[in-house]
């Protein structure tokens, strides 16, 4: 659900952006999590072999709860973007580094110039920085575009 929304700080006008994402990618990995623990169940008798079924099991609990939903939100002088609910994977972006910014859409082939912030769809964000780009993958592009743009300091006349 995004939020664009104005707060009034000082009598002055201050755009709010937050929104998340949400896919069910993180099933997968959940169901392959209980795959390892029920081999390792089987294996138990092994322990040369139950153990490490056990630690691929966690790990595989760990990534899905890593990436059950993409937020992305401004957080004053810069964005913040990052999986949940686990936070393993996240970023800042300085509005002050932004170049520009359009909406685009993820490549199915990887482009290692470019780093991607994407969970599901292939909808994006592109957000031309001073040292590269990043792409902010989203359900919600014309909003977060807009609000970035908005963000964007002007450049020397």
């Amino acid at each position: 659900m995004a939020t664009l929304k104005t707060v009034s700080v000082e009598k002055a006008e201050c755009p709010v952006y937050a929104h998340t994402q949400k896919a069910f990618v993180c099933l997968f990995f959940y169901a392959g999590a209980i795959a390892w623990f029920v081999g390792a169940w089987f294996a138990q008798d092994l322990l040369i072999v139950a153990l490490p079924l056990v630690g691929i099991g966690v790990a595989w609990v760990l990534l899905a709860s890593s990436i059950h939903h993409l937020t992305v939100v401004d957080e004053g002088d810069h964005l913040a973007v990052r999986f949940g609910p686990l936070p393993l994977f996240r970023t800042t972006i300085p509005y002050t580094d932004i170049q520009k910014v359009e909406i685009g859409r993820t490549p199915i082939i990887d482009d290692s110039s470019l780093v991607r912030w994407n969970l599901w769809g292939r909808d994006c964000v592109v957000v031309h920085r001073r040292k590269g780009i990043i792409r902010i993958g989203t359900d919600d592009a014309e909003n977060l575009a807009r609000f970035l743009e908005g963000k964007i300091s002007p450049g020397p006349a």
